[in-house]
């Protein structure tokens, strides 16, 4: 090859690299390859209620005690006894009953809060279906004829009363006014499979209003329980709740603390002869809780005329509105009148 040959040869074969070079570099060959483009779902977001209480609706603060079983106490009523009374102010859920000569006693339900509580006073037959429901309670008591006792302990409850653990009721004073108890020590004995009480009742929200079937304005209610006694009962509604009165004078405890529940059921009940007699030889009356009947509604500020229907002692009691719905409360405690039929006007 001559020196001219040998140079055309190597012109040419940088003309032919240059043009595989461009090519590849047209083709896209030098590219970086275009970034893939995912797309990530957005996170889920799920608000989960906080927990509340089953008796008040309250925000729950400690969840070992929103564990623990209900504790049912039986305090006298009397007018004696209010000079000495403590405990029901502080209760989820108060339950009025007629006893004899419409006499009244409480059966004052604790789960969210702890209290002193007394007098502490004997068990009537309308304590067994009135705390059927309330998961196997423990019931705190003075005593009961031997009649009652026997029902007691058939009953579904965890029996605390005085012939079960007497050391550990103080008693201050003398007569049946001398018993009373210290809730979390009774809280103490509840057995290791006890549990919490169901919700009772359905709760509105903070700050909503009353939106029930028929709720109407009222000052409150009078309640008449009739008999020798005849202990006379108002509500009257003032901010946060409904300020009670018992034969004339303001319902308050030792402490001259008033007792305002956020809500008042007015349950009108029959009552029957219960077959036992207190220890004066008088007939005790029983109030029938299962079935139905009418019921009064005090909440909001306002009174809802309704019905509730209880199916059976192991059911929670259903208060209705007029359309047929389920009636909402205050968050917060609630006392229950167990008031025989035609003993209650508005105010």
């Amino acid at each position: 090859m001559n020196r001219r040959t040998a140079i055309l040869a190597a012109v040419t074969s940088v003309v032919l690299l240059g043009g595989l070079v461009a090519a590849f570099v047209f083709a896209g060959g030098d590219q970086t390859p275009a970034p893939t483009t995912s797309t990530t779902a957005a996170p889920t977001t799920t608000t989960t209620a906080a927990p509340v209480f089953p008796l008040t609706g309250l925000p729950v603060g400690d969840a070992t005690v929103a564990g623990r079983p209900a504790l049912v106490v039986k305090v006298d009523n009397s007018d004696k006894a209010r000079e000495r009374l403590a405990g029901p102010g502080a209760a989820d859920v108060v339950y009025v009953e007629r006893v004899e000569g419409g006499a009244t006693r409480l059966a004052v339900v604790f789960h969210s809060s702890d209290s002193d509580v007394g007098p502490v006073r004997s068990a009537r037959t309308t304590d067994l279906d009135l705390t059927a429901n309330l998961n196997r309670p423990l019931f705190a008591y003075s005593g009961a004829n031997l009649g009652v006792l026997e029902r007691v302990r058939g009953a579904n409850l965890i029996d605390l009363g005085y012939d079960v653990r007497p050391d550990d009721y103080q008693v201050r004073g003398s007569g049946v006014l001398r018993f009373f108890i210290d809730t979390a020590a009774f809280f103490g004995f509840a057995p290791p499979d006890a549990g919490p009480p169901p919700p009772l009742f359905t709760f509105r929200k903070e700050g909503e209003a009353v939106s029930a079937a028929g709720a109407e304005d009222t000052a409150g209610v009078s309640i008449a329980y009739g008999g020798e006694a005849n202990t006379q009962v108002s509500y009257d509604v003032v901010e946060g709740g409904w300020a009670r009165n018992q034969n004339g004078s303001p319902y308050v405890d030792a402490s001259g603390s008033p007792i305002v529940p956020a809500n008042v059921i007015v349950q009108f009940s029959e009552y029957r002869d219960s077959g036992f007699v207190d220890v004066v030889g008088s007939a005790s009356p029983e109030a029938v809780t299962v079935g139905e009947g009418e019921a009064w509604v005090l909440t909001g500020g306002k009174l809802v005329r309704g019905r509730w229907s209880r199916p059976d002692p192991g059911s929670t009691t259903a208060y209705t509105d007029s359309a047929g719905a389920p009636i909402s409360l205050t968050p917060g405690r609630t006392w229950i009148e167990l008031a025989p039929f035609g003993s209650a006007a508005p105010l």
